[in-house]
């Protein structure tokens, strides 16, 4: 009865936790340098804009991510990109949602508002 199976080797005293928090504990920070000495800007971080509709009622939104890495006020742009694209929307969770498939208008306007690595991401 006392027997382990033998893949089952867990400490008691080590515990496994994870965090939904963006502010929490990243073991990567130190790997990853300081952005100054990479000679990265605020407007050199990768943004991804991608298409999904799971979750929305089959309505399709656009969504712009990466932009909680930039020193730059995301709810002034997910103003500015609602506008350009006639659009509703939101800021939610460190994402832009945009209403609609607008990835090639997104695209352009933050090319155009100077951030340089942008992408469309997905299929």
């Amino acid at each position: 009865m006392g027997q382990r199976k033998k893949g089952n080797n867990r400490n008691s005293d080590k515990e496994l936790v994870y965090t939904t928090d963006p502010a929490g504990f990243n073991p990567f920070k130190d790997l990853a340098g300081n952005l100054e000495e990479k000679g990265e800007t605020d407007f050199e971080h990768p943004i991804r804009i991608r298409l999904e509709k799971k979750g929305r009622g089959g309505k399709v939104v656009s969504l712009v991510q990466g932009l909680e890495s930039c020193n730059c006020d995301r709810t002034e742009i997910a103003k500015k990109l609602k506008t350009h694209c006639g659009t509703g929307g939101s800021d939610k969770d460190g994402e832009v949602i945009i209403q609609g498939d607008h990835r090639d208008k997104i695209l352009a306007f933050l090319k155009k508002e100077g951030f340089k690595n942008v992408k469309k991401s997905g299929g």
